[in-house]
């Protein structure tokens, strides 16, 4: 079986131990080769060489960064001696979030899988969650999850799209949890009022999405609802999943709300995002 290469990119908080209690879930169906990282935050004027040493031409002390290096070295040492000598740790210097999709794409890593703190209110509407925006930029497909999911058992996959331009879409992720875990595939789509002419061919669609996927043990659902945040909390109070797979268009910010980026942030489930071919 094919190896997944998975990064997990960590600040060594609760949150970072909880993606990778998620990643050894997935090892238990498919072997898995196991990347932490940490991105120290530094501007530009700062590298560090081959052989480890930092080096700035700006006004920052060069004392207080080889400081704080070693502490997060020893950090990522940690990892090994919890995890075993299999993880993989790596520190790059930068900024975090373009550091991470960087990182993970010369690294050509399958999945990167991150906690999220969630939030509501103000504080999300002024600063996205790094998760967010990663999920956002990264071609790389994104697993978050907001708490501790060792026990889960991936059954149920909710694959989250408006289905109207059917096409071959980046599922290889999907289709290889499918594989792993023998699981169901429930594709629902979110509506306004639709007359039963409309409701045929939409789930026509469906079908054809399906099968343009090579998704062969699958529900379709149509559910009316306000929203698309709404519509997959409403459907899993009615029918529960195990994981939510939905897509992004790569937009998000101030003023787009994408609801991909608020279901990171609000739903009590793992979400894997991917980016949709335009």
């Amino acid at each position: 079986m094919e190896t997944l290469k998975i990064l997990i990119p960590t600040d060594f908080s609760v949150q970072a131990e909880y993606a990778y209690l998620m990643v050894k879930k997935l090892e238990e169906k498919t072997p898995a080769e196991i990347h932490f990282v940490h991105v120290m935050d530094v501007p530009d004027t700062v590298s560090i060489d081959s052989t480890g040493k930092i080096q700035t031409c700006g006004e920052i002390d060069v004392a207080y960064l080889v400081s704080q290096k070693e502490i997060i070295d020893r950090k990522l040492n940690n990892l090994k001696v919890i995890y075993g000598e299999k993880i993989h740790t790596h520190l790059v210097l930068g900024k975090i979030t373009d550091s991470i999709i960087q990182f993970s794409a010369a690294e050509k890593m399958d999945l990167i899988v991150m906690g999220t703190k969630g939030a509501w209110g103000i504080k999300e509407k002024l600063s996205g969650s790094e998760t967010q925006f990663i999920a956002r930029k990264s071609e790389i497909p994104v697993l978050s999850l907001m708490c501790d999911r060792s026990d889960l058992i991936i059954k149920n996959i909710l694959l989250v799209h408006d289905f109207t331009n059917p096409m071959n879409q980046n599922l290889t992720l999907l289709k290889k949890l499918i594989k792993a875990f023998g699981a169901k595939v429930h594709q629902l789509r979110i509506v306004s009022k639709q007359t039963n002419a409309e409701r045929e061919t939409q789930l026509k669609l469906m079908d054809k999405y399906a099968s343009e996927n090579g998704i062969t043990d699958y529900e379709n659902h149509l559910l009316n609802d306000s929203d698309v945040e709404n519509g997959v909390i409403h459907f899993n109070q009615m029918q529960e999943v195990d994981i939510v797979c939905i897509g992004t268009h790569g937009k998000g910010g101030l003023f787009h709300v994408s609801a991909t980026e608020k279901l990171i942030k609000h739903l009590f489930k793992p979400i894997i995002s991917f980016h949709l071919k335009k």
